[in-house]
């Protein structure tokens, strides 16, 4: 009994603040001034931290499958909450089919940038018995021919054009978990059944959303590599704005699977149709 009461206000203060107009409206916001501003906790931060190693558990477990453990929980959520409403699964699969179009724009994307990164850059070979240069590091001689991988994989050094794939990653999970939570708010208010698997759902959804957040501040202050960090958060913002304050604003067809919560709370109730309609709204500004 008392656990399902602190599940039942847990999840109703989340779902109010992710549902609130001025967080869905300035989030993006908040997320563009950690990029620009977040390298500079570097300063104040300690190199001996746990969190300044690479192989740490929260890197090694979770960034490096941040899509995987998106997809699984948001996808959950996204398909139990539609499912229960309409009992639709046709419904329930195009709601399901943004996170599938968002999969698909971040493999492109990294496919894209590989490709850019091996057509820009070059492989070095450390000569390790020449003469040292400025701050110790060995002499660098030029090794034509070389892809990354097979650059990387030979010990050498590769100097390329990067944007950095983990801050594309973080930025575009934690806008499309944002975006996709953000329907459970007005769901509840408007008296939706909400049984404990849903609740623990949106609960994971909004960890996994903490957790992205920690992250992304993670490198930001510990790997901070200006541009490159900035130019991958740029680039996740914009995938967000290209799909759901652009496509997704067309509305539900064969080739669009509309916005969130969209089709779903709307009722023969003329109260329940405005605040539909408010949601709708919401998310287009």
């Amino acid at each position: 009994m008392f656990l399902n009461t602190l599940l039942v206000v847990l999840t109703d203060l989340a779902a109010r603040f992710l549902g609130n107009t001025v967080f869905r409206q300035h989030f993006h916001l908040w997320l563009s001034a950690v990029l620009m501003f977040g390298p500079a906790l570097s300063f104040w931060v300690s190199q001996h931290s746990v969190f300044a190693k690479r192989t740490h558990f929260l890197y090694r477990m979770f960034l490096r499958s941040g899509w995987g453990w998106t997809c699984v929980f948001a996808g959950s959520f996204v398909f139990l909450l539609s499912f229960s409403i309409r009992r639709s699964l046709s419904l329930s699969v195009r709601h399901l089919s943004r996170l599938g179009v968002a999969g698909g724009l971040w493999f492109g994307f990294c496919k894209l940038l590989y490709l850019l990164e091996n057509t820009t850059g070059s492989c070095y070979e450390p000569l390790l018995g020449g003469p040292d240069v400025a701050n110790g590091q060995p002499m660098l001689v030029l090794r034509e021919g070389e892809s990354k991988s097979v650059c990387l994989k030979a010990g050498m050094v590769w100097r390329g054009y990067e944007v950095s794939e983990d801050v594309f990653l973080l930025c575009l999970c934690c806008l499309l978990l944002a975006e996709e939570t953000a329907v459970f708010g007005p769901y509840l208010s408007l008296g939706g059944i909400s049984d404990a698997p849903l609740r623990i759902l949106f609960l994971f959804c909004v960890l996994l959303l903490g957790l992205w957040i920690f992250l992304l501040l993670c490198l930001l202050a510990y790997f901070p590599q200006f541009p490159t960090q900035l130019l991958g958060g740029a680039l996740g913002c914009l995938s967000w704005r290209g799909l759901y304050q652009g496509w997704y604003r067309r509305g539900p067809s064969w080739c669009c699977p509309g916005r969130p919560g969209q089709g779903l709370l709307n009722t023969k109730n003329s109260s329940t149709e405005a605040e539909d309609t408010k949601l709708n709204h919401d998310h287009c500004n």
